[in-house]
């Protein structure tokens, strides 16, 4: 992730733009072949944000929203892993972020009307950078399944959005963290615009029980792959930087 001119995507491994299964894509996907455009200085190089403004308790989202007055609700986890480069090299220093649904599987946003319940002590959302080894942590509550209006009654599974920014405004990826053994990933509609079950994988965290703290919380393991034939899906930019 250093300063130079931009990776094009590979488009034959991108989720299908178009896919009925997942209605919205029918009016927003693009009706013209797309145009890729060479990267500028803008995109290369700064600004960068949030580097220099970690918090304490900023990957801690159980004691986030509080500042440690009240704990969040819900199953407790521990999200874990490292960002890799393609030859399996730790990438230092690089801000990850998360957002997610609460315990019910609702998200503190305004336009967010689903039933569950709001809860007050859980603000949905973290931030940490990797340390030399490219670790990164999260303390989290396990989000909740979610209905959206789709098809008659389709629902989100289980999911951890994840933001990874390197060292320029152009270098940014979004992807999403699944769970090892949740029944709703193979009827997802979202999840099925990814056409091989192989790149699909790589987004579903397994369970790692050695990592796990007896009587608080469950550990799910995801690394982060920068390009390469092991690489992670991004939502943005699917060969990464």
């Amino acid at each position: 992730m250093l300063d130079g001119p931009l990776i094009p995507r590979n488009r034959a491994i991108h989720p299908d733009p178009y896919d009925p299964g997942y209605k919205t894509t029918v009016a927003r996907s693009p009706n013209l072949p797309l145009l890729s455009m060479d990267s500028t200085p803008a995109e290369e190089t700064g600004p960068r944000f949030g580097h220099s403004t970690i918090g304490a308790l900023d990957n801690n989202l159980i004691l986030n929203w509080t500042r440690g007055a009240a704990p969040a609700v819900g199953e407790r986890i521990l999200m874990y892993g490292r960002v890799l480069d393609e030859h399996g090299r730790a990438v230092p220093n690089t801000l990850v972020e998360i957002w997610q649904a609460n315990a019910g599987g609702r998200y503190r946003h305004k336009k967010d009307g689903y039933l569950a319940p709001l809860d007050p002590n859980f603000g949905g959302c973290g931030r940490t950078l990797t340390d030399e080894q490219g670790r990164y942590q999260f303390l989290t509550i396990r989000p909740g399944a979610y209905p959206w209006p789709n098809r008659g009654n389709d629902w989100r599974p289980m999911h951890i959005h994840i933001s990874v920014f390197g060292h320029s405004f152009g270098q940014r990826l979004i992807t999403q963290m699944y769970f090892e053994g949740d029944p709703l990933i193979p009827i997802c509609p979202i999840a099925a615009t990814i056409k091989d079950r192989a790149q699909l994988d790589r987004l579903v965290a397994p369970l790692d029980m050695a990592a796990s703290k007896p009587l608080d919380y469950l550990a799910y393991k995801f690394d982060i792959v920068l390009r390469g034939r092991r690489q992670s899906m991004f939502e943005n930019k699917p060969e990464g930087m």
